[in-house]
């Protein structure tokens, strides 16, 4: 970890960007089921054994676990914190037992309260964008007229090596127009090891070029090493002139769904890019790259930190709506297939799935933090 960072910053930027971020998460669930009159038995930040906890007077535990790793509400009926169903118990219950029952509520509720979850981060990113946008203004960059003028190559250049010329301008990335420089890094960034088609402009002809991207490894003033597109092209010196145009509030929340939009997609590029083998696995982080970035973050600032803490919400709400079983998303999966068959999936074929969904998280849990670990100084590279 980078030395000049004082080592109380990584010890609680954790707990202060997961914490509140799990908690406001599991409040989701917990107020779309009271709403539906779904009675809470418990709801606890962290896993583990309690530290702290009491109990309320609708008879709802609430307490601090041991293990701050995330978090649940145990609503009635659920046979443990990850709400899998146990049809034959369900199908048994008495009267009683129904009343207030999770999974006794119709399917419409059992999938708000479910998604409640997940929709509460993205609100989350959504009210920290949007007060960003509202306050600071929208940013916006403009670069000379020629930014797209090929200026210099680098060294090894793809550009080069497919035939781009030193004049050349670029027009258009995979049939995408391109305005200024801004675009050709879009184009770029995220895409190693990716070919496109270029097109450019000389002495008033267009030249069609196709060139890899080649995949450059970059590391941040923490030491953090990421892989990065790059063509190898220089644009000509002048820097880019950054503003920041006024937005009033209701104009901040288009501008602030663009911009969960547009993280999403680097989302989604970059697990596709890992899966199909464009990047490398230890890009991958866990706990402890999570609470090494939020101390990192907390150093440069609470605005810095806030924004980690809106990219960190939309992950957690991206990886919840995975249609794993055992998470968020994997019982709104299984709450499809039923109002499909307009029955539940039989007993056998549900233990089984959930039981796999809950061996699947637990093993990248264990990978990601095995690549946590792996990643650490004294363990050299």
């Amino acid at each position: 970890m980078d030395g000049s960072i004082p080592f109380w910053m990584y010890i609680i930027g954790f707990p202060l960007l997961l914490g509140p971020l799990v908690t406001l998460h599991e409040l989701g669930h917990y107020l779309v089921g009271r709403l539906f009159g779904v009675k809470a038995e418990a709801f606890s930040v962290g896993f583990g054994k309690e530290l702290w906890g009491y109990t309320d007077k609708r008879g709802t535990r609430w307490k601090l676990s041991a293990l701050p790793l995330g978090g649940y509400v145990q609503f009635k009926g659920d046979m443990d914190p990850s709400s899998i169903p146990h049809r034959d118990r369900i199908d048994d219950a008495s009267p009683e037992e129904r009343e207030g029952s999770f999974h006794h509520a119709s399917l419409g509720k059992r999938a708000l309260i479910v998604f409640a979850g997940p929709a509460m981060n993205i609100l989350i990113a959504l009210a920290i964008f949007v007060g960003f946008f509202a306050l600071l203004g929208k940013p916006v960059v403009e670069f000379p007229d020629n930014s797209t003028t090929i200026a210099g190559f680098a060294e090894n250049s793809p550009a080069q090596e497919a035939g781009a010329q030193i004049g050349d301008r670029i027009l258009a990335v995979d049939g995408e127009r391109i305005d200024d420089f801004a675009d050709v890094i879009d184009r770029v960034a995220l895409y190693p090891n990716r070919t496109i088609e270029v097109v450019f402009e000389r002495d008033g002809r267009e030249i069609v070029l196709p060139i890899t991207i080649a995949s450059v490894e970059q590391t941040d003033r923490f030491g953090n090493k990421g892989s990065i597109g790059q063509i190898g092209i220089y644009r000509p010196d002048g820097d880019p002139k950054v503003t920041y145009e006024h937005v009033g509030l209701v104009q901040a929340f288009p501008e602030a769904i663009r911009q969960i939009g547009r993280i999403v997609d680097m989302m989604v590029v970059g697990i596709k890019q890992i899966i199909v083998g464009d990047r490398s696995v230890k890009e991958l982080g866990g706990p402890v790259t999570i609470g090494k970035f939020a101390g990192e973050q907390l150093s440069m600032g609470a605005l810095s930190f806030i924004n980690f803490a809106a990219l960190i919400s939309l992950n957690l709400a991206f990886i919840n709506l995975l249609p794993i079983p055992a998470l968020d998303g994997g019982h709104l999966a299984f709450y499809a297939a039923e109002a499909v068959r307009r029955k539940p999936l039989g007993p056998r074929s549900t233990e089984v799935a959930y039981r796999a969904g809950v061996a699947l998280v637990l093993a990248l849990m264990v990978f990601v933090t095995f690549i946590d670990i792996a990643k650490l100084p004294f363990f050299g590279n």
